[in-house]
């Protein structure tokens, strides 16, 4: 398994176009995040995920890759990139890449020559079937095909949009009559996951330190079980232990019971399937907004803790991410705090989204930009202080990659928060802080449920002698339970305290036992 960096790690995740822009063409590059890694650092976290950052059309910001061993020229170079880790690493940092392992561009090179009809190395890269004329439903996770405008006679699978055809990792199992299917250990298959290596091998060496793995668990299909998947990726967690022993890999896989089996590090709970993960946040009545439920996300979350390394396995609950609304669309400040309160003390390993520790606004009437859609308007550009375009960039407003949320910059800004010691960012600083004193708190120490069942949320996390319990209560109500309070507070929300054993309304508490 991967070196010990990672259990005592606090990620935060940059989506590098809306990051921080150095040359002033409106687009945020790696340079931008080298001038602001000291940023990162101050708050308290030493990882940083930055999603796709190699060479693409950007017809899916960056998720259709059209060359996995370039980075993409809006970013600079590949030399850039190896700057970056070379910086991380100085400030003892880390830093993972999102590897979108299922699919490619229609533009990638790879797919170009797989559309040829003579036969060559490529041709077995894709999922093709035998003909034009058949892209058959319900086959496998397969999403969609695309037929016709290539020489070759077939129909090529795609896993997400229609420009992402299905890189080929072969079916568990097969369906009758379907000679076009191939086995996860034919040639064509085979080739592909070796492939897979080499761009891990290639990024490794540069420098970074492992990768977050996008749509992990769908690359084999008609996949029972997800097996063939799970054998799949043990087979590279064991070259990675060989080969490169302190590497990470997270998986989005939301099922982590089967991601950690594949040899995954950590799995991600997700947003959509069955995790129940907006009820806490995003819904029309989230939990921490102090009138909704948590009940039916603790069932599913607690149940796969128990399935992980007997309880003990890493699963990230992000504070959101590129895919979904931000934070301030449904929660207040305040509510904010108290959810990063929960996400800071939880097991596993923290995920900050940029901006999130500023409670940056989802910019509501954006049009899609590269295939951004609804998710737009949490992809706008890092507001750092009351400069020109928030600080993002000297670029005209009208050359930014997506428009900023000008009605809030001059109050929401890295600058103004962290000069004040009542902001989001500085209460975000101090449970990090918090989280990083007291080996309770750590990504695989001890949990055990008090209660989730209405409010408050009380559970208690203990490593060794030590034992720490927090109780949360978003809810608008005082709320009267025996907790078994006695202890040293180490952090009160708001400086409220618990008298009489009443619970006071919209607090949270972190108490030494």
């Amino acid at each position: 398994m991967a070196g010990k960096w990672l259990d005592e790690a606090v990620f935060y995740e940059i989506y590098p176009q809306s990051f921080k822009d150095s040359n002033a063409d409106g687009i945020g590059d790696i340079n931008g995040i080298i001038e602001k890694l000291d940023y990162i650092r101050e708050l308290g976290c030493d990882a940083v995920w930055m999603n796709p950052c190699f060479d693409s059309p950007f017809v899916d910001a960056g998720y259709d890759v059209r060359d996995f061993y370039k980075v993409a020229e809006r970013y600079r170079t590949n030399e850039d990139l190896k700057r970056l880790c070379t910086a991380m690493h100085e400030k003892g940092m880390h830093l993972i890449l999102d590897l979108v392992a299922g699919h490619t561009s229609v533009e990638c090179e790879w797919f170009r020559q797989s559309c040829l009809p003579e036969k060559n190395k490529y041709t077995d890269r894709y999922v093709w079937t035998d003909t034009v004329w058949n892209a058959p439903n319900n086959v496998g996770n397969i999403m969609g095909w695309l037929r016709g405008g290539y020489d070759r006679d077939g129909s090529a699978a795609v896993n997400f949009f229609t420009a992402q055809p299905a890189l080929n990792y072969g079916f568990a199992v097969k369906d009758e009559g379907c000679d076009w299917e191939q086995s996860v250990d034919d040639e064509g298959p085979m080739s592909t996951r070796a492939e897979l290596k080499n761009i891990m091998k290639f990024w490794l060496d540069m420098g970074v330190d492992g990768f977050r793995v996008d749509m992990a668990g769908s690359l084999v299909k008609n996949d029972p079980g997800s097996q063939g998947t799970i054998s799949l990726w043990q087979d590279i967690r064991k070259w990675l232990d060989r080969e490169y022993p302190d590497a990470v890999i997270v998986s989005e896989w939301g099922e982590a019971d089967k991601a950690l089996k594949a040899g995954f590090d950590m799995d991600f709970v997700l947003h959509f399937g069955p995790s129940h993960y907006p009820d806490l946040f995003r819904t029309e009545h989230p939990y921490f907004a102090g009138h909704g439920s948590a009940e039916a996300f603790f069932d599913v979350y607690l149940n796969n803790l128990a399935k992980t390394k007997d309880g003990n396995g890493l699963i990230c609950i992000p504070s959101g991410n590129h895919d979904m609304y931000r934070l301030a669309r449904t929660l207040t400040p305040d509510e904010i705090r108290i959810a990063f309160a929960f996400l800071l003390t939880m097991p596993g390993i923290p995920f900050i989204y940029y901006g999130d520790e500023l409670g940056m606004n989802y910019v509501e009437g954006l049009h899609s930009k590269e295939g951004g859609y609804y998710r737009t308007g949490s992809r706008s550009p890092m507001q750092w202080d009351r400069s020109v375009n928030a600080g993002f960039s000297n670029a005209p407003a009208s050359m930014l990659y997506v428009p900023q949320d000008t009605a809030h910059m001059d109050q929401i800004n890295a600058e103004t928060e962290m000069n004040d010691p009542d902001s989001i960012w500085n209460e975000v600083r101090r449970l990090i802080a918090l989280r990083q004193q007291h080996p309770s708190l750590s990504g695989r120490s001890d949990f055990r449920m008090i209660n989730y069942h209405g409010y408050p949320l009380v559970y208690e996390r203990s490593s060794g002698t030590e034992r720490i319990l927090v109780i949360l209560n978003p809810s608008e109500n005082d709320i009267r339970m025996d907790t078994g309070t006695a202890g040293t507070v180490l952090y009160s929300f708001a400086q409220k305290e618990i008298r009489d054993h009443v619970i006071p309304a919209k607090s949270a508490f972190i108490i030494l036992q």
